[in-house]
């Protein structure tokens, strides 16, 4: 009883140590590369997705972009805009009382005509935030305005040109000790005052920002997907607003129509009263415009203008303290390695439950399914967890694992199918010749038989025997997947290759060809080929090479007393060498053996020689490629019945 369950326990841990070991192997594979970086791309292409395929939102109301086209620069005939326009346009959009009014226009030089009327606009506007640059080139704000009156303007893109984060505050490059501020957080920070929210550092994070109880989730070097990225700076991901109109737009043609009396003041007054303006080009044929993959329908496709970018910075920060927004938060290292570790175990434990393509296939599918939809889920409620490399290991490790369980099942069944063979075999032989025998033994063990009889006896047990060859022969064997050796053996090609070379070998040398009877050494050692490149045309080829080598020692080889038979695979090429000690070449002409030889060699795209290794000796080899060719995936799905039957006739 023991033994029977400790022999059931070891037969379940060679079968999950056939999934286990492999199955860590790709988990471990896939973390190495994911740590080089080469899965951020897959990842970012992964979150640009989800993020475009979110519901959409309403407009945020709370921010109006005011853009200056086409149509206003050709009206004004003149660009960069004069400093009267704007200093214009600032005083009318100022009467209309917003919160705050950002100036995402570069103001560090006078555009006459009108410089003065500027100046004097940014002295009596209190709310308006001017631009600069600080990276990676510095370029001044507007002179005489007070630091929290300036916010930077730059944009910080990923390495396939995609903008994904924002940058709120970081150092002055030139002085270490004068800290910065963005436009959208200057702007975000004016709004939110007026509702008694200041601006704060983090309670869990120092570094961090904070309005109220809103702490913003700071971006590190190896948040979500990113690996190793510089987190100069406070940066904090960006959750784009998705929808048909994301903000209300007017251009500066429309408000100065209102201006003039051709339109309603009240509806621009309920537009803009108490919200936050934001001021910029967009012309495109001034190309400030930024790439993102995370917004759908957008036109053109995958860009939006710089203002249009800093609006949804300021909509990011303001929805998030007053809406309760999600602020895309990411795991701790830890935890994303442990959630791939996780997945690829599962895809072991379906790989072990399933065992069948087809099962495991469905299987894998929805599992699949439920990786993205958990995955998809998550961005919407602001968490960006690892999919694509969750999902690389479920696929990889589910594919790997089904084909080592059935390869596996294969073998088993193999060893069975061998097994019921020979005891059917045993069976055949037993209840037919053995039984022969054992009476010719017994009346020779008695001494009551003549010397007729017993040749008579002995003939009827060789017919026994030959009919039971002929009976199993035609039992087990097909005659498409066979290969008769000399004039008795019969080789299943569905065989390996490397036990069909060790038979035609062992065989052969047993042959009665006369200069085997000087054969003092004989050595073979052949190394095995994957079944997928090898056909049994092929192997039959091969088999018929191998014999021909070996024949022509036994018949010309004249005092060989040493003879070796190797296959050793090389670099994607294949070599078979017959080498004796014998008799050498004596001829240069080319008989029915080289040309088949040859042809042989040209038909596996390879090549043959026979030369020899000096008074005595001679090599015979066949050489050709097998890596990645001679594909034939009927052989592999074939089912192999039966090993070899030996018999002599």
């Amino acid at each position: 009883m023991l033994p029977a369950i400790w022999s059931k326990f070891q037969q379940r841990i060679t079968i999950w140590s056939v999934g286990i070991l492999p199955g860590i192997a790709v988990i471990w594979l896939v973390i190495l590369i994911r740590l080089t970086g080469a899965l951020q791309f897959i990842e970012w292409v992964t979150l640009d997705s989800f993020l475009r395929l979110r519901p959409w939102e309403p407009i945020d109301e709370r921010v109006v972009i005011v853009g200056i086209d086409e149509e206003d620069i050709q009206s004004i005939k003149n660009y960069p805009i004069p400093d009267r326009e704007i200093a214009k346009l600032l005083r009318t959009l100022q009467k209309y009382q917003p919160r705050a009014i950002g100036l995402d226009i570069i103001r560090d030089i006078p555009v006459e005509p009108g410089h003065a009327e500027l100046v004097a606009v940014f002295k009596d506007i209190k709310n308006l935030i001017a631009v600069e640059k600080v990276l990676p080139i510095s370029i001044k704000p507007p002179p005489d305005l007070p630091p929290e009156q300036i916010g930077f303007a730059d944009v910080l893109s990923d390495d396939d040109g995609k903008v994904r984060r924002a940058i709120l505050g970081t150092n002055r490059p030139e002085n270490d000790k004068k800290y910065v501020f963005s436009l959208p957080l200057r702007l975000a920070e004016t709004y939110l005052k007026a509702e008694g929210i200041k601006l704060s550092n983090g309670l869990r994070d120092r570094e961090a920002m904070r309005f109220g109880s809103t702490e913003l989730s700071r971006f590190f070097p190896n948040s979500g997907g990113y690996v190793r990225t510089d987190d100069f700076g406070v940066q904090v991901l960006l959750n784009y607003r998705n929808g048909r109109e994301r903000f209300r737009t007017l251009s500066l043609k429309d408000i100065n129509k209102i201006e003039a009396g051709k339109g309603d003041s009240t509806v621009l007054r309920e537009t803009l009263l108490g919200r936050i303006i934001l001021i910029g080009v967009t012309a495109p044929s001034i190309k400030d415009s930024i790439d993102t993959s995370a917004i759908a329908n957008l036109q053109p496709p995958g860009k939006i203008y710089g203002v249009e970018f800093y609006a949804h910075v300021t909509s990011q920060i303001v929805s998030a303290v007053l809406d309760g927004r999600p602020v895309l938060k990411t795991w701790s290292e830890g935890w994303d390695y442990l959630w791939i570790v996780g997945w690829g175990v599962l895809a072991i434990y379906l790989g072990r439950l399933t065992q069948s393509p087809l099962k495991n296939l469905v299987y894998v599918g929805f599992t699949s399914l439920g990786l993205v939809g958990i995955g998809y889920a998550s961005i919407v409620r602001g968490w960006w967890i690892p999919v694509a490399p969750a999902l690389l290991v479920l696929v990889i490790n589910s594919a790997i694992l089904s084909t080592f369980y059935q390869y596996d099942r294969f073998l088993r069944c193999q060893i069975e199918l061998r097994q019921h063979t020979i005891e059917r075999t045993f069976v055949v032989i037993h209840n037919g010749p053995l039984q022969t025998l054992a009476n010719i033994l017994r009346h020779i063990q008695d001494q009551d038989i003549e010397q007729n009889q017993l040749l008579e006896e002995l003939k009827n047990l060789n017919y026994e025997i030959r009919q039971v060859g002929e009976y199993l022969k035609l039992e087990a064997l097909d005659q498409d997947e066979s290969f008769r050796l000399g004039s008795s053996l019969i080789l299943d090609l569905k065989l390996p290759i490397r036990d069909l070379f060790y038979e035609v070998y062992s065989y052969t040398l047993q042959r009665n060809f006369p200069c085997f009877e000087t054969l003092k050494v004989k050595a073979y050692s052949f190394a095995p080929i994957e079944e997928q490149y090898l056909n049994l045309e092929q192997k039959r080829e091969l088999c018929q090479f191998l014999e021909e080598a070996l024949c022509n020692v036994g018949k010309h080889a004249k005092g060989v007393t040493r003879l070796s038979a190797t296959g050793k695979q090389m670099e994607g090429w294949y070599t078979l060498s017959i080498k004796d000690n014998g008799a050498g070449i004596r001829s240069s002409s080319e008989g029915r053996g080289t040309k088949q030889c040859l042809n042989i060699a040209k038909k596996l795209r390879g090549k043959f020689q026979r030369k020899s290794l000096g008074e005595k000796g001679t090599l015979c080899e066949l050489t050709w490629p097998i890596a990645g060719r001679n594909w034939n995936f009927a052989e592999i799905g074939r089912n192999l019945k039966t090993k070899i039957l030996k018999w002599r006739i």
